[in-house]
């Protein structure tokens, strides 16, 4: 199976206050292969089953929640470089991420620059694998 790259999409307004944190083009992205979705925001490096994935969609990310690594502590992670094109991934059980501290995960939110394409990548592999089992 090959590796599918999907760059996470960074605005050119919020690239210099996310660049000190380490965030950059190739520093930020997800990646599908073999049954797994790798997610690197800068110095974030998660690595998740794409069977543990229930669905993915085009979703709205609110003004007020900022850009960068973000979390509301209870269960929505975001990993956000501009406020358009944005994916929500909603696992079947909460995963656990270490962000400053270890946080759930149970709805997971990035800003790609190729949002259908991932949604249609994740969604098919994760159809796939159902299948297969």
């Amino acid at each position: 199976m090959s590796t599918k790259h999907f760059p996470i999409a960074i605005s050119p307004l919020w690239r210099p206050l996310l660049l000190p944190l380490g965030v950059t083009a190739k520093r930020s992205y997800a990646e599908i292969s073999e049954g797994e979705l790798h997610v690197c925001f800068g110095p974030f490096d998660y690595y998740f089953p794409v069977d543990a994935v229930e669905d993915a969609t085009l979703a709205r990310w609110p003004l007020w929640a900022g850009v960068g690594a973000r979390t509301n502590f209870r269960g929505v992670v975001g990993l956000v470089g501009t406020y358009v094109n944005v994916v929500e991934i909603r696992f079947k059980e909460a995963q656990q991420i270490r962000m400053l501290l270890r946080v759930p995960c149970s709805r997971l939110f990035l800003s790609l620059e190729e949002p259908h394409s991932f949604i249609n990548a994740v969604t098919r592999r994760r159809t796939a694998e159902m299948r297969a089992a």
